[in-house]
């Protein structure tokens, strides 16, 4: 067995084959490699039950967890965990906007786009997505996350690249369907990733870190394109965006390769101790950490589960603005009156409230009683709504007042996020976190590409089409965020419940005992289903 003085030092370890329980002790060579090159650090598919057994054996309950420990080991991960996908949110989110940007600078007539081509090409990467999204997470399921997602954010800066020598629409339109099938993981990933190293507590303050960096990549797209827009070169404007943005893109993913843990007991930068601890602490959380094995059960109940579709509901109507605005907010801002320089650099405030926005969020959330969250984020809908019916009814000279209008609507962005921690704190097993995961992200597909035909050639500049479906879609938003806390409000009673007459009837169910409404009746020691890769509706606890 192991024997671990403390959690910050690198334990001393003797390793046997077996424990006196007969759980194997995984060697340290076998979770974090012993060079940079080792098998185990490069693509490590290595089963972690036993590791979990050992860390429960630690740490079977909240009492032997120290605090003081615990903060520290918790601010290492934070270190670690959110710069990474911080950084890989906000490339996500230039990328996006690079066709936006190309189009002020000038690539419809370069490449003769007419007609509704434009708003193919920013609906066709989601066709791409769509097609990959499923079958991409369910590699990821049996691939270690930190590294399928690092050679997908690689491969995304090359096709971003490759577009550059696009010539026609055809061809342009073919790597838009590649890049889309690329970027499809990255949205589950995130999630993923965020349930593996944070208490259910954490997820929601972390989720809102990460994905702030949205507005950091809208600010950060502005800064890029009017420098962008200053370079005097052989090739076209916009043929320098996609080739500096698509290699910025390449570089990171290069080195989220080697510095992004796949999960807590394969940290190379933690000891063994450290990586104990942060599986151990995660006990609570009821939602497993990583498990490699496919299972039918968990696919069949992903898609008989309400909830599934509620979320794929909220990604649907959350992504019809976005389709819209990642694409044609550029030419939205330039037809209230403003040149091409000064366009993209008004892209920047409105980043920055973006980022506002989410921060307000995860703090209000995290200082109001516990399951407040559909209550805030039916409250950060309220500016979107009034800032989308603002700008539909302003007059049409009006241009501040219609640019702070336009600026309003991005509080959507911290609900959306908000609604994200709802998922990953409700939903458990390992196969359908990552299928629920991939279906908000599927209606999120849908909106995307949907959203751009609401921007007509014909209604331009004031694209009132769709801005009103902005205003249709922030409604149906609200009213999803009021039939999923009812929702989840019946499913608690139900398990209270459940509760209440195993608990008076003085008996422990077997295994074998029947569901109520979908729930097991099964009250084993939490310590059993902590890493059992159960899902929320066979684990009561």
């Amino acid at each position: 067995m192991s024997s671990v003085s403390k959690v910050g030092a690198e334990p001393s370890i003797s390793y046997t084959e077996e424990a006196t329980d007969g759980r194997r002790i995984i060697p340290d060579s076998d979770l974090v490699g012993t060079h940079p090159f080792s098998a185990a650090r490069l693509w490590n598919r290595e089963p972690l039950d036993d590791f979990y057994k050992e860390a429960l054996e630690k740490y079977p309950n909240e009492a032997s967890i120290d605090p003081i420990e615990e903060m520290k080991l918790r601010n290492k991960i934070d270190r670690l965990i959110i710069p990474c996908l911080a950084v890989c949110y906000a490339f996500y989110y230039i990328d996006k906007t690079t066709l936006s940007y190309a189009a002020i600078f000038g690539i419809k007539s370069d490449l003769n786009l007419h007609g509704t081509q434009y708003s193919w090409l920013s609906s066709l990467f989601y066709f791409g997505w769509l097609a990959w999204s499923l079958p991409s997470n369910l590699l990821m399921q049996r691939s270690p996350s930190g590294k399928y997602l690092a050679i997908n954010i690689f491969l995304w800066g090359v096709l971003l690249m490759a577009q550059a020598a696009s010539r026609n629409f055809t061809e342009l339109a073919v790597l838009r369907i590649l890049s889309g099938a690329f970027e499809a993981i990255a949205d589950p990933a995130f999630m993923l990733i965020t349930t593996m190293f944070y208490r259910r507590s954490e997820q929601p303050s972390r989720i809102s870190m990460w994905y702030a960096a949205n507005g950091v990549g809208v600010a950060g797209g502005g800064l890029l394109g009017y420098a962008i827009g200053h370079i005097k070169g052989s090739l076209a404007s916009w043929k320098y965006e996609f080739l500096i943005v698509g290699a910025l893109c390449s570089v990171w993913g290069i080195v989220l390769f080697f510095i992004l843990p796949d999960s807590p007991p394969t940290t190379r930068t933690f000891t063994r101790g450290e990586r104990l601890l942060a599986v151990g602490r995660l006990r609570e959380n009821q939602t497993g950490v990583d498990n490699k094995k496919f299972k039918w059960d968990q696919f069949r109940e992903t898609f008989y589960d309400p909830k599934t579709w509620l979320f794929f509901l909220l990604g649907l109507v959350g992504n019809i603005p976005n389709g819209g605005i990642s694409n044609f907010s550029t030419l939205i801002i330039e037809g209230l009156g403003f040149d091409t320089l000064q366009t993209t650099l008004l892209g920047i405030p409105q980043g920055a409230l973006v980022c506002i926005w989410i921060g307000l969020g995860a703090f209000l959330n995290g200082r109001l009683p516990a399951n407040s969250r559909t209550l805030v984020c039916i409250l950060f809908m309220l500016p979107t709504i009034a800032g989308t019916l603002g700008f539909l009814l302003a007059p049409q000279d009006a241009t501040a007042g219609r640019l702070i209008c336009y600026y309003l609507t991005g509080s959507y962005q911290a609900s959306f996020v908000l609604g994200l921690s709802i998922i990953t704190s409700n939903t458990a097993g390992q196969t359908k976190k990552q299928l629920t995961s991939a279906m908000i992200w599927l209606g999120a597909c849908v909106g995307n590409i949907s959203g751009p035909f609401f921007y007509r050639t014909q209604d331009a500049p004031t694209y009132h089409l769709g801005i009103g479906s902005m205003l249709v879609s922030n409604c149906i938003e609200v009213l999803i965020f009021i039939v999923l806390r009812f929702y989840l409000i019946y499913q608690n009673r139900k398990r209270d419940n459940l509760a209440a007459a195993v608990s008076g009837a003085n008996q422990e169910p077997t295994k074998d005992s029947e569901s109520l409404g979908g729930i097991s009746t099964v009250r084993p020691h939490e310590n059993d289903t902590a890493f059992a890769d159960m899902t929320d509706l066979q684990n009561v606890k």
